[in-house]
């Protein structure tokens, strides 16, 4: 087990981390808002599933051989930018709508919810350098077996990320609503998310490897 101070401090920085809007938040909003939280929510559970494969593999030492390819890791990389500019042209497109909005949209099986959710999580390998590089700051080979700390550490930032998206899931709904209620601000939302999802795209694809 890490020790407390440790434990502590590693919280803190990934429950700030949860908290900063990226792909997979995106994707959750954008669930919730089009099918209902409770499909949200299914998403997420895929979303939680991608993080626990790549704490897993860090802790294991795997993710390390992944980032020490670089044609592996560019594959990653340049996948995960290339579903964020279709989310992008999604929003954009003419006659796309805003991730908020109330839209009338054929729901997807919660098969499907829980595996896009799983796949959206997986095209980014910033989660896979997240591990790499975080655990190992807070591990202590003095404290006892180190994989065993690098596991507790890595479900610590899975259950904070999970709980603060699951609460994103739910309220997004009432985002949606204020957003249906008011065209405009609904309108300067799509192209302000649409805008955001491209400049990740691009920071992806562009993002020098470290």
């Amino acid at each position: 087990m890490p020790n407390t101070l440790n434990l502590i401090a590693f919280a803190l920085i990934a429950f700030g981390l949860a908290l900063t809007p990226g792909p997979n938040m995106i994707y959750l909003i954008s669930r919730s808002v089009c099918q209902g939280s409770i499909a949200g929510l299914i998403s997420l559970a895929g979303v939680v599933l991608g993080f626990i494969f790549y704490m897993l593999c860090a802790a294991l030492g795997i993710t390390t051989l992944l980032l020490a390819v670089p044609y592996a890791y560019d594959a990653l990389r340049f996948a995960g930018a290339a579903y964020l500019v279709w989310m992008a042209w999604q929003t954009l497109r003419p006659g796309g709508r805003s991730p908020f909005q109330v839209q009338q949209l054929p729901a997807d099986s919660a098969a499907k919810l829980f595996t896009m959710g799983f796949v959206t999580n997986l095209l980014n390998p910033k989660i896979a350098m997240l591990y790499l590089s975080l655990l190992p700051q807070f591990i202590d080979p003095a404290a006892g077996n180190v994989l065993s700390q690098a596991v507790v550490l890595g479900f610590v930032q899975i259950a904070l990320s999970g709980t603060v998206n699951a609460l994103i899931a739910v309220t997004a709904g009432a985002v949606a609503v204020f957003l249906a209620r008011h065209p405009l601000w609904s309108t300067v939302q799509r192209w302000l998310m649409g805008t955001v999802l491209m400049g990740l795209a691009v920071t992806m694809a562009t993002e020098a490897r470290r």
